[in-house]
């Protein structure tokens, strides 16, 4: 897949392509280029993806902090992994988000990226104040030689999917099981290991505190999860806790640690991921650390189990 930043110009005299912010690349999304890819292939032509580096609400509203399944890597990484051309990412500014969607098909999709076909997801809209519908979009797109789609919901709109959807999975429910049906793949954290309170260091649990590379990556549920832990090219079973630490009084500070079975040594600064597999339990305030350390044992032996 190449990537065409803004600015740059593409080598195509046309192209079939669709458009959305494709957070999480979910199976909505992957129904939707898959279904591009056909019409690109019937027509003889390139299939790309047009989506944006920021959330355009971000652009919008500079107050608003989105969440995140994906990092803008990450979501570049998995559109590849689709055998699409092309993706396109267009810079999200206030002046795009002034223009109608006759001006954005006109000016931007045809003039612009030589857009042919345009295969638009069969609940999107686009343009400003999102005033105008599929029918309008057929119309602007004929008035400029483009022929305009609706594409298929998935599962003929039976299962519901969509990035909200698994955001309150993962964020609500720590339903990490559920939220990777909808994903197709694990959902992980990306981050560089920094030191912590050594606590679990000494209940015998030491752990690796995570700060997320992502800030804007939706966290799971609080509690203690079953994950698969990549590591120095390796991957390991591991425990990790999201959670405020209420045994030994941490306030409001939220923590992400692993504790990393069968694993020994200094990895302080080291990049670390960490995918979820299974929410174990919710959050426990104990009396002691001894009943800390016996509970923490009888999680380790379940996620052990589990992997």
């Amino acid at each position: 897949m190449i990537v065409i930043r803004e600015g740059q110009t593409i080598d195509e005299n046309a192209l079939a392509a669709t458009i959305g912010f494709f957070d999480g690349v979910h199976l909505g999304h992957r129904f939707l280029v898959e279904e591009l890819r056909a019409e690109a292939r019937k027509r003889n032509l390139p299939s790309a993806v047009i989506t944006f580096a920021q959330h355009p609400r971000q652009v919008l509203h500079a107050d608003y902090q989105p969440k995140l399944l994906t990092s803008f890597s990450e979501k570049i990484a998995l559109l590849a992994s689709l055998g699409v051309d092309y993706c396109i990412v267009l810079d999200f500014t206030l002046e795009l988000s002034q223009l109608t969607a006759q001006q954005f098909i006109s000016q931007i999709l045809a003039s612009r990226y030589h857009v042919r076909t345009l295969l638009i997801g069969y609940d999107h809209r686009f343009g400003h104040d999102r005033t105008d519908g599929f029918e309008q979009y057929v119309d602007y797109g004929a008035a400029c030689g483009m022929e305009v789609l609706q594409a298929s919901p998935y599962d003929a709109g039976r299962t519901p999917v969509s990035s909200s959807i698994i955001r309150r999975l993962l964020h609500d429910e720590g339903a990490v099981e559920r939220a990777a049906e909808l994903l197709t793949y694990p959902y992980s954290l990306r981050g560089h290991i920094v030191a912590g309170y050594q606590v679990g260091r000494q209940l015998g649990f030491p752990t690796a505190n995570i700060c997320v590379d992502e800030p804007f990556k939706v966290l799971p549920a609080i509690g203690v999860y079953a994950v698969r832990v990549s590591l120095l090219g390796k991957q390991y079973k591991g425990m990790l806790y999201i959670g405020r630490r209420p045994t030994v009084h941490n306030g409001d500070n939220l923590s992400i640690e692993v504790h990393i079975l069968d694993f020994s040594g200094n990895i302080y600064q080291d990049t670390i991921r960490v995918s979820f597999l299974r929410r174990v339990r919710g959050d426990i305030a104990f009396d002691s650390l001894e009943a800390l350390s016996a509970q923490l044992e009888k999680d380790r032996e379940a996620v052990a189990a589990m992997i």
